[in-house]
């Protein structure tokens, strides 16, 4: 004990002179920020028995996808003093990356397999629409929508429909389902092209519904678009209006779940504290983090790109994101207090898509009678405002927005050498599928086995 009475700080043989524990000094890992991924990864690790200390240089759980009040919000930005207008801080949860959950996919799945869903509360997306000759259309997802949609012309309708229909009965294990067609080998060109789709249906089903980022896909293998537009209509026929959920009160509470899980299986988590410094070997295995005078051991260090040196980690492009603020809903989406467009790069002479999304006080993310709606992109001409231009100019009068644009990394190896594992940063999507491929990615590179996805996805509300 010391003169004060207080435990004596564990000591170590490892610990440098003047250095001390941060903690309790030695970890199974070392997880640095407290985004979505990370949080994931944090929380998998503890249920499994791992010891895990957690680090954030910010005051708040969430790191990049974290969801602020009014007041932070404009301090973030340094806009000066919240304008009344707005309403009451308390009533804002607003999202620096919004995106959406689709209902029956991968991240769904994550929740269930952490029971995450009992600290959260769900609620539908109230529509997902696309951009095409500039108007805003509902994405049809059913053949009996297909059939009323203004999308196509008559004989397109019942093409697609019949495509639908294909696709629903489609099981890659069972070749009667498969109608003659190789999906492995067969393009999705080939496949559009084979049911004598146009080029026009071509774009909004891949970009609206497979959630396909750009036209490279269409001269690869169908197989896995054809899987990610039946999680579309599976997720679509289970919610209703849309195939997206939403969890209330922000994203910021996804990461916060997590934490949960890891904090009750014994996690340590330690907010408003930088690392300064990842700690390496002289085999150039990182062995640890210091944070001023405290050091702390691991077997491995997991963590976002901006906790780790430049060398490991190389840039991949750049996300423009616009936060506007607005007295009404975006025009043209049936009134709806919450939705996503999709604007097909093609339709505004772009490569990448932009995304559009709203949320409202149905979410409780705002103040009564007060949307926000975010768009975003990959940048091409590194002109940010220019490139949001097609998805801006859908909101019609905005009474208050914020432009950002971040440079997105990734690791520049898998972390089995020099025990880094290191996450991607976010897309410029409006929906995590691309991002939970990460996710899962850095789970096997961390356990080195894939994370058992066979749980049913049907309902967030069951508590499996």
């Amino acid at each position: 004990m010391s003169e004060e009475g207080e435990p004596t700080p564990p000591s170590f043989d490892w610990l440098p002179e003047g250095m001390k524990p941060l903690a309790d000094g030695e970890y199974d890992a070392i997880v640095m920020g407290t985004g979505l991924k990370e949080c994931v990864i944090s929380g998998l690790l503890s249920v499994q028995g791992l010891k895990i200390l957690q680090v954030d240089r910010n005051n708040y759980y969430g790191a990049e996808i974290a969801s602020l009040n009014l007041t932070n919000l404009f301090e973030k930005f340094q806009a000066g003093e919240v304008p009344t207008f707005l309403g009451a801080n308390r009533d804002y949860n607003v999202d620096l990356i919004p995106k959406f959950i689709m209902a029956c996919g991968n991240l769904t799945k994550m929740l269930l397999h952490t029971k995450v869903t009992r600290y959260l509360e769900f609620k539908s997306i109230g529509g997902s629409y696309v951009y095409k000759k500039g108007k805003i259309l509902k994405v049809p997802a059913t053949p009996q929508e297909a059939l009323q949609s203004s999308l196509m012309g008559i004989l397109e309708k019942r093409r697609f429909r019949k495509f639908l229909i294909y696709i629903d009965q489609y099981v890659h294990a069972d070749a009667a389902t498969h109608d003659g067609r190789d999906l492995t080998k067969m393009t999705m060109r080939e496949l559009y092209l084979d049911f004598g789709m146009v080029p026009e249906t071509h774009e909004f089903i891949s970009h609206a519904m497979c959630l396909e980022l750009d036209e490279a896909h269409l001269d690869q293998p169908a197989l896995h678009a054809v899987e990610q537009l039946q999680i579309y209509c599976y997720s679509l026929a289970r919610y209703g209006d849309s195939p997206y959920i939403y969890p209330m009160y922000g994203l910021g509470g996804l990461p916060e779940g997590f934490s949960r899980i890891c904090a009750v299986h014994g996690g340590t988590f330690m907010l408003n504290r930088d690392v300064d410094e990842v700690l390496f070997n002289e085999n150039g295995e990182a062995y640890g983090v210091r944070c001023g005078d405290e050091m702390a051991k691991a077997k491995m260090v997991i963590g976002d790109p901006s906790y780790f040196p430049k060398e490991k980690i190389r840039a991949t492009g750049q996300v423009a994101r616009c936060i506007c603020f607005l007295n009404h809903p975006i025009p043209n989406t049936r009134e709806s207090d919450s939705c996503q467009i999709v604007i097909p790069g093609p339709q505004v002479g772009r490569v990448n898509d932009v995304f559009v999304c709203s949320m409202s006080n149905a979410l409780s993310v705002s103040a009564r009678g007060v949307y926000i709606a975010i768009v975003s992109t990959k940048l091409e001409k590194n002109e940010p405002e220019e490139e949001l231009r097609s998805g801006l100019a859908l909101l019609g009068p905005i009474l208050q927005r914020f432009t950002t644009v971040a440079t997105t990394y990734e690791p520049v190896a898998d972390g089995e050498a020099d025990k880094c594992f290191i996450s991607k940063s976010f897309d410029a999507t409006s929906h995590f599928e691309k991002d939970c491929d990460d996710m899962l990615d850095l789970y096997k590179r961390v356990t080195g086995k894939d994370l058992d996805m066979s749980i049913n996805a049907d309902s967030v509300e069951a508590d499996y």
